[in-house]
């Protein structure tokens, strides 16, 4: 009886682990959609990892004319 139980009990686990595996296969529809999402995903965090390189740029460009202009007004300074 024991034997028999245990058996059952195996051949439920075996069907129960299986069916998993056949439910993580996808379509190639799924898998299409899954690609775009990907995509869009990956375009997005480049379109704003462009963004802050472009305004780390423009503020670094800010100092820069700000010192040049702070520099220059100390040069006329000294030269009266």
């Amino acid at each position: 009886m024991r034997r028999i139980a245990a058996f059952l009990l195996l051949l439920a686990l075996s069907v129960v682990g299986s069916l998993p595996a056949n439910a993580q296969r996808m379509s190639p529809q799924e898998n299409a959609r899954q690609s775009r999402k990907a995509a869009k995903q990956q375009q997005k965090f480049l379109k704003n990892a462009a963004k802050k390189q472009r305004k780390t740029a423009k503020k670094y460009e800010k100092a820069q004319r700000k010192a040049t202009k702070k520099a220059n007004k100390q040069l006329q300074k000294r030269r009266r």
